[in-house]
C-alpha cells in the first residue's frame, strides 16, 4: 500500500474535514474500473449508465485516461453529454505510451476529456484522491467491474478512509454479482476477528449507477474509522 501521504501533506491541517461551504462546490467522484469491456454486456451497459448519472447530477469525473473497455466507455459517455470539461483523465506515462500502441495516437479529448500526464502510478492515485477531496458533498469513490488493478484501488482507498487519510464514501457497483465475492469476504472478516464490526460498512455496495451515486450522497462515516493526524509534521 502505499503512504497517500504527498497529496495530503500540501493541504492545511483540517484537509480531511469539509469546509463549511462545500455545498457550493461541485461533486467529483473518480471511478476505478477496467480497461476490458469483459464478456457480458452487462459491464458496458452499467458503465454507460454511470456516465449518464453523473451527467444528470452534474458530477465530475475523474478517471484512468484510458480509451479502451469500462474506462473509456464511461469517459465517452460523459464527455457526449456534458462536455470535455467534465472529465479529467490522470495517466502514467508508461500506460500512455500502451495506450497510444494500441489506439494509434493520444486520447482525443474531444472524446474522453482532459488528459494529465504523470510519473508514476503513486503520483496518479495521490492525485486522484486530492481531485475527490476537493469536490462538494457526494463526492468520492465508485468501483466498476475490472481486474487487479482495479481491486487493488478500490482496497486501497477503503484503507486510507479507515486510516482517517481521507473522509469520502467508497461503493463497489457490483454488476451482475462480479463483487459478491468481496461482499462475502468482508462478512468473513468480521466473523473472523481481522475487520471491525464498526468498519464493516466503510466499503458499500451499489447495484446500479443511480444507487451508487446515491449512496455516495448518504454515506455515513464509519464509527470505527480512526481519526489520525496525516498532516503532522
Amino acid at each position: 500500500m502505499t503512504s497517500g501521504l504527498s497529496a495530503i501533506e500540501s493541504e492545511p491541517a483540517d484537509a480531511t474535514i469539509p469546509s463549511a461551504d462545500s455545498s457550493a462546490k461541485q461533486t467529483v467522484i473518480c471511478v476505478f474500473c477496467g480497461a476490458s469491456p469483459g464478456t457480458s454486456s452487462a459491464h458496458l451497459r452499467e458503465a454507460r449508465a454511470l456516465g449518464e448519472a453523473l451527467h444528470k447530477h452534474n458530477i465530475k469525473l475523474i478517471y484512468g485516461g484510458g480509451t479502451a473497455g469500462l474506462m473509456g466507455e464511461v469517459a465517452r459517455t460523459l464527455v457526449s453529454l456534458s462536455g470535455q470539461g467534465a472529465v479529467q483523465g490522470i495517466i502514467p506515462k508508461a500506460l500512455l505510451k500502451f495506450e497510444r500502441e494500441q489506439s494509434g495516437g493520444l486520447p482525443d479529448p474531444e472524446l474522453y476529456g482532459n488528459l494529465e500526464i504523470v510519473d508514476s502510478m503513486h503520483t496518479r492515485k495521490d492525485m486522484m484522491t486530492a481531485e475527490v477531496m476537493k469536490g462538494g458533498p457526494g463526492s468520492g469513490f465508485i468501483a466498476l467491474s475490472g481486474g487487479y488493478g482495479t481491486l487493488e484501488e478500490l482496497m486501497e482507498m477503503t484503507t486510507w478512509n479507515t486510516l482517517g487519510i481521507h473522509d469520502k464514501g467508497i461503493v463497489a457497483l457490483n454488476v451482475e454479482g462480479y463483487f459478491d465475492g468481496l461482499m462475502e469476504w468482508k462478512k468473513t472478516a468480521v466473523e473472523a476477528g481481522f475487520l471491525g464490526k464498526k468498519n464493516e460498512h466503510v466499503l458499500v455496495e451499489a447495484k446500479d449507477a443511480e444507487g451508487a451515486v446515491k449512496a455516495l450522497k448518504e454515506y455515513k462515516l464509519s464509527e470505527g474509522r480512526l481519526k489520525l493526524d496525516w498532516n503532522e509534521k
